[in-house]
């Protein structure tokens, strides 16, 4: 169906929906039991597997439910450490439940949850399903917990990634964000997950998020990290214009002197005590290069991005209702931090009245990715920082008067 009498919303788990999906599965399961099948695998449809060994490595689990454990965004996975006793008497709450996080990272596999529907049937504890010559149990809807099936989960391995559940009241555009951002978390550290060839994906239309320019900065060496950051792009939509770093690395004094850059005598980090370094020199030419570009072609509204930045779930969205709201509120604004670092998380931060998700920033650090106006960026530019240079990290924050 596509929707259910008693929901309060599209993504509403209501008590209709959940009976509709427990009857799928004891639908399934009855069907895999008539065919003699020796396993049986549930899988929802926005959960993905990127380890090609799952099956194998559940199989050799040797265990009557097992699970592979799912990676989320959050505390979030694919089981629920609060099923108790009490719970199958109705005394169960939602309830936060602490949950020792190192324990399920160190061990290969661990218990979860005391009981499970699983068998479903009458016959002893441990009978597979391809044994099983019994009955279906008679009230499979209304007691989930049938006794005595032990489930596990698997974590020898990483098995694949799901989306955390969204609220009640989200739009299946909330859910289809929701599961891009699964997509792009699994860029960070593997191959993207391609869809099937069997299932077709309509084309991306990609746009500028509504500013004039979107300037990707990357390095030629650094070549894993642009086909990470251009696919992560094309999936959000965005189409980016790709700009050469400048290699702090390959710069020899002469060039340095030859580029006009000045150090600021006597700078030294402030947490490391030492003096700029080449990559630190490359890094500040680079960002300086796209404020040039800029200004020489007169755009009005610019986002910057670096090569290693993770994009929050619902990026897009909320940038778009950001812009949206800092035009109705009619507010200036020169530079915009869409990733930063607070480095004097004790000191408040006032917001900015008519923009819901907006802070003027205290000192902070990252220059990941920023929203950069015209204005700004020539604001930047007659600072004329490449005679007194410092790190750019230091330099946003000294320009905007909040460095202590």
């Amino acid at each position: 169906p596509r929707s259910f009498p008693d929901e309060e919303g599209p993504k509403h788990w209501s008590p209709a929906r959940y009976e509709h999906v427990m009857r799928l599965r004891q639908e399934a399961l009855e069907a895999a039991r008539a065919m003699w099948a020796d396993y049986l695998l549930f899988l929802d449809a926005d959960n993905v597997l990127v380890n090609p060994d799952t099956l194998a490595v559940l199989v050799a689990e040797n265990r009557t439910v097992v699970a592979p454990m799912l990676d989320s965004r959050a505390a979030y996975s694919n089981f629920w450490c609060g099923i108790t006793p009490q719970v199958r008497a109705g005394h169960g709450s939602d309830s936060p439940i602490p949950i020792p996080f190192p324990i399920p990272f160190q061990i290969p596999l661990f218990p979860t949850f005391p009981s499970f529907q699983g068998c479903r049937c009458s016959c002893p504890t441990g009978s597979s399903s391809g044994s099983c010559r019994c009955r279906s149990h008679p009230d499979p809807i209304p007691d989930p917990i049938i006794p005595g099936v032990q489930m596990f989960v698997s974590n020898r391995e990483q098995f694949g990634f799901l989306p955390v559940p969204l609220r009640s009241q989200s739009s299946l555009r909330d859910e289809a964000e929701n599961f891009l951002h699964v997509q792009l978390e699994i860029m960070v550290k593997l191959p993207p997950a391609e869809p099937s060839p069997h299932v077709w994906v309509p084309p991306k239309v990609l746009d500028k998020l509504g500013f004039d320019e979107v300037f990707l900065i990357n390095l030629r060496r650094r070549s894993e990290r642009r086909a990470r950051m251009l696919r992560t792009l094309h999936e959000l939509g965005v189409s980016p214009r790709l700009v050469e770093a400048v290699d702090g690395r390959a710069l020899n004094s002469s060039q340095v002197e030859a580029l006009g850059v000045r150090m600021l005598p006597g700078y030294r980090d402030p947490f490391h005590g030492r003096p700029l370094t080449r990559g630190e020199v490359g890094c500040f030419l680079s960002h300086f290069r796209v404020w040039q570009e800029i200004s020489a072609r007169g755009l009005q509204r610019s986002l910057v991005f670096e090569d290693d930045l993770r994009f929050e779930v619902f990026f897009r969205s909320r940038l778009t209702e950001l812009m949206e709201q800092l035009e109705e509120a009619a507010v200036d604004w020169d530079l915009i931090y869409l990733g930063r670092k607070r480095l004097e998380p004790e000191r408040s931060e006032r917001g900015v009245p008519g923009v819901r998700q907006l802070l003027r920033p205290g000192y902070s650090y990252w220059s990941l990715g920023y929203a950069l106006s015209l204005r700004g960026a020539r604001k930047l530019l007659a600072a004329e920082p490449l005679g007194k240079m410092i790190p750019v990290d230091e330099f946003l924050p000294l320009m905007f008067d909040r460095h202590p």
